[in-house]
């Protein structure tokens, strides 16, 4: 064997031995595995907006939702007719669309349009104060119960029970009939009214979410290292528990707007003189069979914003969960 032969062995040997030997400069989890150091790790709130975005679902009900937000808060910028009942002429009663006025008028000769754009604001504003009312002391108490247990969650257990015995409908029009309540018929009556009876399913729901996370490592540890319950509560347990109140409270939402038209239809909720798409079916329901049209119209408006906050409530419900997310 000559000495050429013999170096050139010797060079396909270090080859293939090189193809196995990774670099000096990087350790054997960096020859094998290329992580970017720059990757930060997702966390619930993140993994949900990227199902979120994916979802037709929460895509289309948001921008439902969107619409009306907009309506109720500049209802002049979609219509400049003076939807008040001074402004209303019978020569126009129940007569069709006409020039500027695309949905035609009500029986007292009201523009149909201008009641549906302009009633957006009483409905959506009774919705939506209820709902943060509901949260507000739903959460507080059911945080309070789950956490700490004891006499208070034992009492909270008894008094949901009370309440969940009696409607939400049927107590808040026994409600409504009180002399304090009956002589003052507001948008913030009827808030407060619908807070009494709306706050338990919020309450029992921040319990059972309480519950499941106080006993969890992460809020042990805390314990363990001298930060107070309390503090523990509102830093660790709390924030960890808000996905199932977002949910529950989105949906809620829809219905306490339907709670303030039904009492509105039946008379009892806000008075006539307030515009508000359940006066707008209430005061239509006397010409149903001549001209159903001005009943139509806002009971559209009332289904489509429902649906669409129960819509989006379904798709945060399957974007927060984390059992939906791994099936």
């Amino acid at each position: 064997m000559t000495p050429e032969s013999n170096l050139t062995g010797q060079d396909t040997t270090r080859r293939h031995i090189e193809h196995f030997v990774a670099d000096l400069d990087e350790t054997p989890l960096q020859a094998t595995d290329k992580v970017k150091e720059d990757s930060a790790p997702s966390s619930l709130w993140g993994e949900a907006w990227k199902n979120l975005r994916k979802q037709p679902l929460f895509i289309i009900s948001a921008i439902m939702i969107l619409a009306v937000v907009v309506v109720s808060l500049f209802p002049g910028l979609f219509s400049q007719i003076d939807p008040s009942n001074e402004a209303c002429q019978l020569s126009n009663s129940d007569g069709g669309p006409a020039s500027g006025h695309p949905l035609g008028f009500t029986q007292q000769g009201c523009d149909v349009y201008a009641r549906v754009i302009f009633g957006t604001r009483s409905s959506v504003t009774v919705g939506l104060f209820t709902t943060i009312g509901v949260v507000l002391f739903g959460g507080i108490v059911g945080a309070l119960a789950g956490y700490y247990g004891g006499w208070a969650d034992a009492l909270l257990a008894r008094l949901t029970d009370i309440f969940f015995a009696l409607p939400l409908i049927l107590g808040a029009i026994v409600m409504m009939q009180l002399p304090v309540f009956r002589a003052n018929r507001t948008v913030w009556t009827l808030v407060l009214i619908l807070i009494v009876f709306g706050w338990p399913q919020i309450a029992r729901i921040t319990r059972g979410a309480v519950i499941e996370v106080r006993n969890a490592d992460f809020v042990v540890a805390a314990r363990s290292l001298g930060v107070s319950r309390f503090r523990s509560l509102l830093r660790h347990v709390l924030p960890n528990s808000l996905a199932p109140i977002i949910v529950v409270a989105t949906i809620s939402l829809g219905t306490f707007i339907v709670a303030e038209s039904t009492l509105s239809f039946l008379g009892i909720g806000l008075p006539p003189s307030v515009m508000s798409w359940g006066n707008d079916i209430q005061a239509a329901q006397a010409s149903l069979r001549s001209n159903p049209m001005p009943l139509l119209y806002p009971a559209i408006a009332l289904s489509i914003t429902v649906l669409s906050f129960i819509m989006l409530g379904d798709a945060l419900r399957d974007a927060l969960d984390p059992k939906a997310r791994k099936r």
